[in-house]
């Protein structure tokens, strides 16, 4: 396993709409302080709440930049390609990967963030209208230009992300992945809460596997609090009978290591093979607390085992 540094990224999908502003400075003063330096945003979230257009995380991240003078502490990765063309529209009338969106998206999200560049651009979502020659080499243009570090995609078909990598050619590609993926794995003839989630598959991971440099990101590492709020139900993708094992099993490995569940959860991504980058989004600065200490966590080869083997 070629093991990079153990991160875990920042979530901050909910910032300026359902967590307001000053709770998204304070969580972003306590991730940094605590030696996060990961942001993981976009240039749609959340236009589908109410009053929303989808600049709100994005500006937020910006205005606490500004004050905090923190730009080179952190490591910010947005995406394009999701956000509505129309506003008030959905998905369907989503902005798309064609070069001019692309780099129109991207001046904007510099703008919000008020930066010259972000480390990670990512395809948030498919766009199959356009030729993926035409979405690549933009990409490879931003790069070469400054704008953006490194790229990723997420949500797509593996198939499409090879041929994309392949068509590149020299110039620079995608070498991030960014997929739903958590402790327990959900059926696939069900589909996920979220009609754009697309699920890690073992064949995902075998091509992560074998290709060096690709560095897997997982959202919705947690469920949205699923593996401990009695007030949020597990998707029912999840309701299989695999689920109960692997649920017990990770209960007695959180006792055994006197740390909480969603902490063995994120433990478990962190020493995976291949290694993951957890997302975890939170609302208050305690869950911060609770993400980041996983980083301490280490699970046993036996401990490791039992999860790994629970409910096949």
């Amino acid at each position: 396993m070629s093991h990079q540094q153990r991160t875990i990224a920042l979530g901050t999908l909910a910032f300026g709409t359902t967590v307001d502003e000053k709770t998204s400075f304070d969580i972003l003063d306590r991730f940094t302080e605590l030696g996060g330096t990961t942001l993981d945003t976009a240039n749609n979230y959340a236009f589908w709440v109410d009053g929303a257009t989808g600049d709100e995380s994005e500006v937020v991240i910006g205005k606490w930049l500004a004050s905090r003078g923190s730009r080179d502490a952190v490591r910010i990765g947005t995406k394009a390609g999701a956000r509505p063309a129309v506003p008030g529209a959905g998905l369907e009338a989503a902005e798309g990967l064609s070069a001019k969106a692309l780099r129109s998206a991207l001046e904007h999200s510099l703008r919000r963030l008020g930066t010259d560049r972000v480390e990670v651009y990512w395809a948030h979502i498919e766009d199959r209208t356009v030729p993926l020659d035409e979405t690549v080499h933009a990409l490879a243009d931003l790069v070469e230009e400054g704008k953006a570090g490194e790229l990723g995609v997420s949500n797509h078909a593996v198939w499409r992300t090879e041929r994309a990598r392949a068509l590149v050619g020299d110039r620079p590609r995608y070498t991030h992945l960014q997929y739903r993926y958590s402790y327990l794995q959900p059926r696939f003839d069900l589909p996920l809460p979220s009609s754009a989630h697309v699920h890690v598959t073992p064949e995902l991971l075998d091509y992560v596997r074998s290709e060096p440099d690709l560095r897997l990101w997982a959202y919705s590492p947690l469920l949205s609090g699923g593996y401990t709020r009695e007030d949020v139900s597990v998707p029912s993708a999840y309701d299989h009978p695999g689920t109960a094992p692997r649920l017990a099993v990770l209960r007695e490995v959180a006792d055994e290591l006197e740390v909480t569940v969603n902490q063995v959860v994120l433990a478990w991504l962190l020493d995976h093979d291949p290694q993951v980058v957890p997302i975890v989004g939170v609302s208050r600065v305690s869950q911060v607390e609770e993400a980041l200490e996983a980083l301490a966590v280490t699970l046993s080869a036996e401990q490791r085992r039992r999860l790994d083997e629970a409910g096949r």
